[in-house]
Formats: structure tokens, C-alpha cells, sequence
């Protein structure tokens, strides 16, 4: 009998050990500011993550199909804001690839160049990117 009680208490003397060891790493953690920092990191990583998703489709299926979604809308204001112009995206069709013009003097649609087409879509990437990072939880 005098054998399990010994066993017993010296295994809860381990366990107080433990106990008072952990507080002290949690409480050094706090006050380094190191606490949550792995979880911080991955919360980060997997919003960022979802943010792109997001805006990925929001570019690929919605802002090129002329959709009337709120953000959609929200996105292409703030793009016309920043470049000083209204946009039009289509997807012509005869072409496989969008294409992207800008209102003419005479009511007609001038395209863009290729070079300012690029400029365009990142601005415009990170204009929806922006977005859907205020508008998400």
C-alpha cells in the first residue's frame, strides 16, 4: 500500500512541475509578446490566401461579364476614380482574349495597347484585392 501512495504522489509532484513550468513559459511568452504569434501567422496566411481567391474571381467571372454585384461595382469605381476614366472590359466574340477600351471623343470605343492594357489590370488587381480585403470579416 505503501508503495502505490509513493508512486501516486510523486507522479502528481511530476505533474505540479509540469504545471508550473508551462505558466512560466506562457507568462515569459507574454511578456516577450511571442504569444500567438505561429497562430497570428497562419490566420494571416490563410486570410491573405482567401482574399486572392476571391478576388481572382471576382476579376475572372464577374467584373468581365458586366455583373451588377455591389463589390464588382465598388471595384470599378475606385478603379475609374484612380485612372481618371470609365472602362469598358468584353470579351469580344471572335477573340479568346478580353479586351479592354476606353470611351472615344465621338462616342466610339478606342483599345487600349498592350502595354497600358497590363497597367490597367494591375491597378486593377489591386484595387480588388483592396476591396475584398475591407469588405471580408
Amino acid at each position: 500500500m505503501d508503495t502505490d501512495t509513493f508512486y501516486t504522489r510523486r507522479m502528481l509532484l511530476r505533474y505540479s512541475r509540469q504545471l508550473v513550468a508551462a505558466r512560466r513559459l506562457a507568462r515569459y511568452d507574454r511578456l516577450t509578446g511571442r504569444e500567438g504569434s505561429v497562430d497570428s501567422a497562419t490566420r494571416k496566411a490563410k486570410r491573405r490566401t482567401m482574399i486572392e481567391r476571391v478576388a481572382r474571381e471576382i476579376m475572372e467571372n464577374l467584373i468581365f461579364s458586366g455583373s451588377e454585384n455591389a463589390v464588382v461595382q465598388e471595384v470599378r469605381g475606385r478603379l475609374s476614380a484612380e485612372l481618371g476614366e470609365e472602362l469598358v472590359f468584353r470579351y469580344p466574340p471572335d477573340d479568346m482574349d478580353f479586351k479592354i477600351f476606353r470611351p472615344g471623343a465621338e462616342g466610339d470605343e478606342l483599345e487600349l495597347a498592350p502595354g497600358e492594357k497590363q497597367a490597367v489590370m494591375g491597378r486593377l488587381w489591386d484595387v480588388t484585392l483592396k476591396t475584398v480585403d475591407a469588405t471580408m470579416l
